[in-house]
């Protein structure tokens, strides 16, 4: 036997963030672009473009920011709420994690 659980945050039944939402955040940290985030996950531009509209708005502050390319180049960063969200539900997964293991560890015994 295993225990398992799906973690989420939401505002007023609005998915702001999940496991796949956070991992878009990460990867667009790590890339400063939709498109290589995109990439990165194996899922189209489009998708990702849905996710993160969805995430702003689902939000009471908006996560991801964008800038138009250019003469200068576009880009992509994660707002200082988006970093709140990341850190957040990492720390409660992880906490969701261990408590997982220890209840496992009951079950066995």
């Amino acid at each position: 036997m295993e225990i398992k659980f799906r973690l989420w945050i939401d505002n007023e039944d609005q998915v702001v963030a999940g496991s796949g939402r956070v991992r878009l955040l990460e990867a667009i940290k790590e890339h400063g672009s939709i498109t290589k985030a995109a990439k990165e996950m194996e899922i189209s531009y489009k998708k990702a473009w849905k996710l993160i509209d969805s995430m702003n708005n689902a939000a009471d502050q908006a996560l991801v920011s964008t800038n138009a390319g250019g003469k200068g180049g576009g880009g992509t960063i994660i707002t200082e709420k988006g970093e709140t969200i990341i850190q957040q539900f990492n720390a409660t997964k992880k906490a969701f994690q261990q408590l997982a293991h220890e209840l496992q560890a009951s079950l066995i015994h």
